[in-house]
């Protein structure tokens, strides 16, 4: 099956729609032109960075160690794993990283040369930095304590707010910036729910995130507040008229975030059990990204 093959399980292609859906928000609010090619164009760019920001994160916790002391694969968290059953190496990461990263640059250029705006390779190469630097040397984001901010600011400003600006040429504008708060924080909230279960391993490789700095047991209440941060800033986009009225249907999803909340607090210790709280956490990103997409175009 293609879902086994060993390249495939590299990249973690489920997790695309993390950036997809925050794209394609940013791309279609607010009431203008749609250049289709202008959209591909920048949807390939963002789905081959997300790929070798992947394949690099592989790469920087196999040297660092991280994921070595736990060899099996949970899908969710903890690496795809393919080094550390030797199915893959630490090079073949390393250049494919190099290769996604690159064609990502390509785009972002071709991009440039259609939007006519020096600009927008400017923008790109800040964000492939912010991305690669996020897991690699020499300043791994996310082993300093600040991998969730960057992580924040990656899929939810630089998403939204870049979709916005690749089809008006806008940037920075409140609306889009705005817009952008909910899937930043539902995503630092799945990249916060799979640091939990990573709590040993990621404290003994000196990967200092949140969940080490404030430890398991309690890092359920750090989760439950981005999740309300996401919804709240629902409610005011609602409020300021950037988004429809009917975007408040998205906050029945926090019926999910409460269920992985209650997942995390009560199995902390237990990785097979974690999972469900990581695919709650995914499934409440995607339908509010999709709820968001849908009710945009209507304020």
């Amino acid at each position: 099956m293609i879902t086994q093959n060993k390249y495939f399980l590299s990249l973690r292609l489920p997790f695309l729609t993390v950036s997809i859906i925050p794209f394609i928000f940013g791309s279609t609010i607010g009431h203008h032109s749609f250049s289709w090619l202008k959209f591909f164009l920048g949807l390939f760019a963002v789905i081959f960075l997300h790929l070798g920001a992947n394949l690099i994160n592989d790469y920087a916790d196999s040297r660092s160690g991280c994921d070595w002391k736990d060899s099996r694969r949970y899908g969710f968290f903890g690496g795809s794993k393919m080094i550390q059953q030797g199915k893959l190496t630490e090079k073949f990461y390393l250049l494919f990283a190099i290769f996604c990263v690159g064609l990502s640059l390509v785009f972002i250029v071709l991009m440039t040369v259609v939007m006519g705006d020096l600009k927008t390779v400017f923008y790109g190469s800040l964000i492939i930095i912010l991305a690669w630097f996020y897991s690699a040397k020499p300043f791994q984001f996310a082993y300093k304590g600040i991998g969730e901010l960057i992580i924040f600011l990656l899929f939810g400003p630089a998403l939204v707010m870049g979709g916005y600006y690749i089809q008006t040429g806008i940037f920075p504008d409140l609306e889009p910036f705005m817009l952008s708060l909910p899937l930043g924080f539902f995503t630092m909230a799945i990249l916060f729910c799979n640091e939990i279960p990573d709590y040993v391993v990621d404290k003994a490789a000196n990967k200092n995130n949140w969940v080490v700095r404030i430890g398991p047991q309690k890092s359920y209440v750090m989760f439950f507040l981005i999740i309300i941060g996401g919804f709240a800033t629902v409610i005011v986009n609602v409020g300021m008229g950037f988004l429809d009225k009917l975007a408040l249907v998205t906050i029945l999803l926090l019926l999910l975030g409460l269920k992985a909340g209650y997942v995390l607090k009560r199995h902390y210790n237990y990785k097979e059990k974690l999972i469900l709280a990581s695919k709650l956490t995914v499934l409440m990103h995607n339908l509010v990204g999709l709820g968001l997409i849908i009710v945009g175009g209507l304020a």
